[in-house]
């Protein structure tokens, strides 16, 4: 996936890194790959594996030597209810811990980059990292599970509204993407295969384990922005995609496949492009300072709810502004923005087609960002690749809303989720 900054000449390198400033504080998305950034850091455990399947085997088969799952809740949700409360508290500190044992890590990186290849390594040097990824699960374990991914900036969190209410009925799960919220935030490279591997073991190795690996335990994925595009990602991977009942797609990013052809540019001379690259990154760190303040946090959150402002809320603020105080946070920014192109292309044409389950479109209609037209497109390659399918079926629900609905108009969205998965778990 090439750089948005690459894609434009030098003169508009400010420009694009303003906008995806906006991106890092009100989730705008970067597609198809972004990243944002998280709380203190975890130092990363390094493990060696023969294979990456063989480690992932071990996984599913039998208890890491690392606790996989920390259950330990802070203090502020002794007295929290979900049955009751309508909305989530608020923990500066995260919630609980999943350790994430991957090989997308910087030393495996460096590896890949010096073969030239995009693929896992998985000779016997393989170096595989546990990351710590914040997560909330609330629910009747043995109910059917949700999966909730958050946008671009954002955490677990950002679902406040909606998790106490989907948790009533259903076995719901929040997570912090990597680089995200209270997650890990390695200074590393970010593609969209990073967040689609996590959420598939996430399912894996939390979801369906938590069921008692029985196997028969369906999913449904949903996500906003990005992370509507991880959800639909995740929810077309073959690892999972027997478990997958349906997807629901928030205001979802992603990038679509050019009808006239791509068009290869030229590289540039290595002269300008290393000065180019000096001034990207002046420009990213001192917009990073800007943008982070609580006061330009919330009038960028204002403006993507262009409804409902008043659930702007300081809460939502400080989950925003916090991750991006973290030490590492403006270097893992410059790397999203900047190095991103490294990754395997993941076109939503081609995940759309990939798909093998319903999938709601819950659609906030005012949105300043990702317009109606990119639902409208959607739907449009649905039809095309899917029909009238019976399994395969696509619905859309427009909400008076803007970029992330779910936070907006959280009770329209909750009813449209809630009658979805009643009818794919039906």
């Amino acid at each position: 996936m090439r750089s948005p900054l690459s894609s434009r000449g030098n003169k508009a390198a400010t420009h694009a890194v303003l906008s995806l400033l906006c991106a890092m504080i009100a989730l705008r998305p970067s597609p198809p790959t972004a990243a944002a950034f998280t709380h203190p850091i975890a130092q990363s455990t390094i493990v060696h594996s023969k294979s990456i399947s063989a480690l992932h085997e071990s996984v599913m088969d039998s208890p890491p030597a690392v606790p996989a799952i920390t259950n330990g809740m802070p203090d502020i949700l002794s007295d929290f209810c979900h049955e009751t409360s309508p909305r989530l508290p608020y923990s500066p500190t995260g919630y609980s811990t999943w350790k994430w044992v991957t090989h997308h890590n910087p030393l495996a990186q460096q590896t890949n980059n010096n073969n030239n290849t995009n693929e896992p390594t998985t000779s016997p040097t393989t170096t595989t990292t546990i990351h710590s990824i914040n997560y909330l699960a609330l629910g009747p374990t043995t109910a059917p599970a949700i999966v909730l991914i958050h946008g671009f900036g954002a955490s677990a969190y950002h679902w406040r509204h909606n998790l106490p209410p989907l948790a009533r009925s259903h076995r719901v799960y929040a997570l912090d993407l990597l680089g995200f919220g209270w997650s890990d935030k390695p200074v590393m490279d970010y593609d969209a295969s990073v967040w689609r591997d996590q959420v598939v073991d996430f399912v894996r190795e939390v979801v369906l384990r938590e069921d008692g690996g029985s196997g028969s335990r369906g999913v449904v994925v949903a996500g906003n922005s990005l992370g509507g595009y991880t959800a639909m990602y995740a929810a077309g991977d073959t690892r999972i995609k027997e478990y997958v009942r349906g997807c629901v797609l928030l205001n979802s990013a992603g990038r679509f496949r050019d009808p006239e052809g791509e068009v290869i540019k030229a590289e540039p001379n290595p002269v300008v492009k290393s000065i180019s690259a000096a001034i990207q990154r002046l420009v990213i760190a001192a917009s990073f300072i800007y943008t982070k303040q609580p006061a330009r946090i919330e009038q960028i959150l204002r403006n993507v709810y262009p409804v409902n402002s008043l659930n702007v809320d300081s809460e939502l603020v400080q989950s925003i502004q916090t991750p991006s105080l973290d030490p590492n946070a403006a270097e893992v920014f410059y790397r999203v923005i900047t190095k991103n192109g490294s990754g395997p292309q993941a076109y939503v044409d081609d995940i759309i087609q990939s798909l093998e389950c319903p999938v709601l479109l819950c659609w906030g209609e005012k949105d300043p960002w990702i317009r109606s037209a990119a639902a409208d497109r959607m739907e449009n390659l649905h039809a095309q690749f899917h029909g009238d399918s019976d399994e395969r079926w696509m619905k859309r629900v427009s909400v008076d809303a803007g970029h992330c609905p779910h936070d907006e108009s959280p009770e329209e969205v909750n009813q449209a989720i809630l009658e979805f998965v009643g009818e794919v778990f039906r």
